[in-house]
């Protein structure tokens, strides 16, 4: 018996003629999918905005929006997002059309309810695994090149380096890569290695074998071995020391590890995915990093934007954070004012996404009415200020023009606000900020930063 999927799985199905939607309802809800309809392809993006759901059924011929206005629509801006069309035997040409565009799969009328419930259960995650992660928010130029990319990289075997600031989501990105891709049925084995200490990490990624070191009491699997058919994605790469970056240099040229304490080699055949918001050119340029591994990690390079230079998808990403959030049956939606929603696009988010996330839920819990108001929203009061003054000596295009901060002076007076907000605790800082221990402890070495003298 064919297992159903998570009951958390959420069906869309969009048809103009409610005696359709009515039957697709019934069927799709017997199977034990949640099932939300709409009567036109303007509903539906209207719907999809207060929703996150994770497969679409729609009737490809509707008026108004048609059903491949829609898919594009969609496809757009989540492009992992599982679309079938439903379609006319004389429409059959432009529906394999749709397919090479990036639908997932069509039915011609009439159908069989079992072979559209086949269909939708083979696009489904199946029961107790996570559906792929959407990258909402692609109305701007900036995401829209991203999510190409991921397009074009996914199905390759090339390496990818990830960069972008903190929070703007890397590991959401190396997740959809991995999920688009033939090893997709693979493991994703994640790596943190600016939270791992360094005394750590070399047993963390190769292993090691029984008494090899102290406390090492039985053989452990390293897991660059527990990627095996899968991908590794190595978080915060520009973390690791001289002797780890040649140890994973060997790696990624041999396709070999060699636990700690063994003296065999193993073969493994994952893909590496790594990501930083540190600057390796600088690094290596620093003698910090190896210039060998840098050009072995960056097959692929995706920038990723941050979330101040994109401000066009606040509005979406926002309202998705509030639709995913736990709230009790039957219960709306939380809806953001016009003001709170003009507050949020001006704010400069110096955490990114993960910000605004953080945000949104303690606004759905500070709002009253279910809408979210400015004085709702839990932003730091300093962030939004207008524009920085001139340094000592004044402009240097002439009175009353400010120099503009650059990213790096904005991370800087980030990490030195939370510093002071926190006394200078370090690990408390980094928790404020959303990024680990030794990131915080690079980024103070970094920037010369010191603790004011105490009175």
């Amino acid at each position: 018996m064919t297992d159903h999927p998570s009951p958390k799985a959420t069906v869309l199905v969009v048809d103009d003629d409610p005696a359709i939607l009515a039957v697709l309802e019934a069927r799709l809800a017997s199977a034990g999918l949640k099932v939300l309809t709409a009567r036109g392809g303007e509903e539906a993006l209207a719907l999809l905005e207060r929703q996150p759901v994770d497969l679409v059924v729609s009737d490809q011929r509707m008026p108004g929006l048609s059903g491949k206005e829609l898919f594009r629509q969609v496809h757009a801006s989540r492009p992992g997002l599982p679309f079938i069309l439903l379609t006319a035997y004389g429409r059959i040409p432009e529906a394999v059309e749709m397919v090479k565009e990036g639908a997932s799969d069509y039915l011609t009328k009439p159908f069989e309810g079992r072979e559209l419930l086949a269909k939708v259960q083979a696009l489904l995650p199946p029961r107790g695994q996570a559906p792929a992660p959407q990258l909402a928010g692609g109305a701007s130029p900036a995401m829209a090149r991203v999510l190409e990319m991921v397009e074009r990289v996914a199905p390759s075997e090339v390496s990818v380096l990830i960069l972008g600031e903190s929070g703007t989501g890397k590991e959401v990105v190396a997740r959809l890569i991995h999920q688009k891709s033939r090893r997709g049925a693979g493991p994703l084995v994640v790596v943190d290695c600016g939270s791992t200490p360094a005394n750590l990490l070399e047993s963390e990624l190769f292993g090691h074998l029984k008494g090899s070191f102290t406390h090492a009491l039985k053989d452990k699997k390293g897991l660059i071995q527990e990627a095996q058919g899968g991908t590794l994605f190595l978080d915060e790469i520009g973390n690791i020391g001289p002797e780890m970056q040649t140890r994973l240099l060997r790696f990624l040229q041999e396709g070999t590890i060699r636990p700690v304490g063994g003296t065999k080699n193993i073969s493994v055949d994952s893909r590496v995915i790594a990501a930083t918001n540190a600057d390796l050119p600088e690094m290596i340029r620093k003698g910090a990093f190896r210039e060998d591994l840098y050009f072995r990690l960056k097959g692929i390079t995706l920038h990723l934007p941050a979330l101040r230079a994109r401000r066009e998808d606040i509005p979406a990403l926002a309202r998705q954070f509030l639709a995913e959030l736990p709230r009790p049956a039957g219960a709306p939606v939380c809806s953001l004012s016009p003001q709170a929603l003009r507050t949020l696009v001006d704010y400069p988010w110096p955490g990114n996404v993960r910000e605004l996330k953080h945000v949104m839920e303690a606004g759905a819990v500070l709002c009253r009415g279910g809408v979210i108001e400015p004085q709702d929203l839990q932003l730091e009061p300093a962030a939004p200020a207008a524009a920085p003054a001139p340094p000592a000596g004044g402009p240097p295009d002439g009175p009353g023009e400010a120099l503009p901060l650059s990213l790096d002076e904005n991370e800087r007076l980030a990490i030195l606000r939370a510093l002071s907000e926190t006394g200078w605790v370090l690990s408390e800082a980094a928790q404020l900020l959303g990024i680990s221990r030794r990131t915080i402890h690079y980024k103070v070495k970094k920037y010369g930063l010191t603790p004011p003298p105490r009175r």
